[in-house]
């Protein structure tokens, strides 16, 4: 299952860290998933979904 929101499609992105003296180094932003069992047309799936999207009801809990 790759780290990805089942909902949204929030995905990992990468960035940069930037240090007091402006050194540029790679870094990775990951999402706050959460697996969680959702009521998906009367079956029940164990999906992975980010706190926003539980936070805001766009799924129902198993």
């Amino acid at each position: 299952m790759p780290y990805r929101c089942y909902v949204c499609d929030k995905r990992t992105v990468a960035g940069n860290n930037i240090s007091h003296s402006n050194i540029h180094t790679k870094r990775v932003f990951k999402p706050n998933l959460r697996r969680v069992k959702i009521n998906e047309n009367g079956t029940i799936k164990t999906v992975k979904v980010c706190a926003h999207c539980l936070r805001a009801g766009r799924v129902t809990r198993a």
